[in-house]
């Protein structure tokens, strides 16, 4: 049918801006978090980039979701504000006739979104995981940031670099090292006007640096004692690769079916949970979309997103319960979605008995 045909292409046209609009939001807040923790060193600076797109497809489910549901709330509140929902129901179509359309528009972004909680997004939460590990465990050299103080891997040791090598010139040698450590209870600082990284023949790491000083004291004692060198050598420590820590977000399907634990079962839970939302969302647009033409359409939009947010937080709450043992997971799996389809049943129900008691009255 035309309705039909047109529903979609506005369906579509606006799902498009809508999800420009809130992806632009998701990756601006996660960019600027990145670059917070990148400018403090808890995060490496090349490592922004991947972290944000693994960051991404965490968050498409939830964002595909919302943008299904605000894309089709925001089309049917237009035909209802310019009187075209009058036209149609006037010409014989009914409200349930809409579920057609919506549902054809629907069901292939509710199968992106599941194949995106159930796989994707943990995937990229392992993978995530592991880079950021793979970043945290590189040794003291491969975290100089030139211009700016850093820490060591381990905490114990503060470093300055003035310039790494290639950005002056200065082949493999660092200029202007400044280096504040404790060490055996003695506080250590070393100022060197270059250095260079040596490998033992055992595989050691080390820091050779150059025609410097070393100023050693006690914490809380006003001795302290002056050493001049001409060659120093200070062992570079690396942190032993132990592995990411696996949490059941970062478990495959199989892994968790396999593994029915309460986290694992509430885990499962919020996965089969968050594509079954988005398409009841999807059905509940169509009542919550009414607008009366002659009155403001702000009412209808704050009910829906109030609607969207309890959803979200009824289906927290139940995978929060299953986790705690105090919910069977045969209850929470399907208890919220069904509560959603009563509301949407009664919902429909009470836009059809309002329109054909005005149809009486006319």
């Amino acid at each position: 049918m035309i309705f039909q045909r047109a529903a979609q292409r506005e369906f579509a046209q606006t799902a498009a801006a809508v999800f420009v609009a809130l992806f632009a939001i998701l990756a601006t807040t996660q960019l600027i978090r990145l670059l917070g923790q990148a400018a403090t060193g808890a995060t490496a600076s090349e490592a922004v980039a991947a972290l944000l797109g693994f960051a991404a497809l965490n968050y498409l489910p939830v964002l595909l979701s919302l943008t299904l549901f605000v894309a089709i709330l925001l089309s049917l509140s237009r035909v209802y504000r310019d009187s075209e929902m009058a036209i149609w129901f006037s010409a014989g179509v009914a409200l349930t006739a809409w579920a057609k359309p919506v549902l054809r528009f629907a069901l292939p972004v509710v199968l992106a979104i599941a194949a995106l909680a159930l796989f994707l997004a943990p995937w990229a939460l392992e993978k995530r995981a592991e880079f950021q590990k793979r970043m945290d465990q590189r040794d003291d050299v491969a975290r100089v940031t030139p211009g700016a103080f850093n820490e060591s891997a381990r905490g114990d040791r503060v470093f300055f670099v003035e310039s790494v090598p290639g950005a002056d010139g200065t082949g493999d040698r660092v200029k202007n090292i400044f280096i504040n450590s404790m060490q055996h209870g003695r506080l250590g600082v070393i100022a060197a006007s270059e250095g260079h990284t040596e490998v033992a023949a055992n595989g050691d790491k080390f820091i050779v640096l150059s025609q410097g000083r070393r100023y050693e004291s006690v914490a809380g004692s006003a001795e302290y004692r002056v050493m001049e060198f001409a060659s120093y050598a200070m062992r570079i420590e690396t942190l032993e690769s132990l592995g990411v820590e696996k949490t059941a977000k970062h478990l495959t399907l199989r892994e968790l079916l396999r593994e029915p634990t309460p986290l694992n079962k509430a885990e499962l839970l919020w996965r089969i949970g968050v594509p079954l939302s988005a398409l009841l969302l999807a059905l509940l647009a169509i009542p919550l979309s009414f607008v009366n033409p002659r009155a403001g359409r702000t009412n209808n939009l704050i009910f829906a997103l109030l609607t969207f947010m309890i959803y979200s937080n009824l289906l927290s709450v139940s995978q929060a319960w299953v986790a705690q043992g105090r919910m069977p997971f045969e209850i929470g799996v399907w208890a919220v979605h069904a509560l959603m389809l009563v509301v949407l049943l009664l919902l429909i129900w009470k836009r059809m008995a309002i329109f054909s008691l005005r149809r009486l009255r006319g």
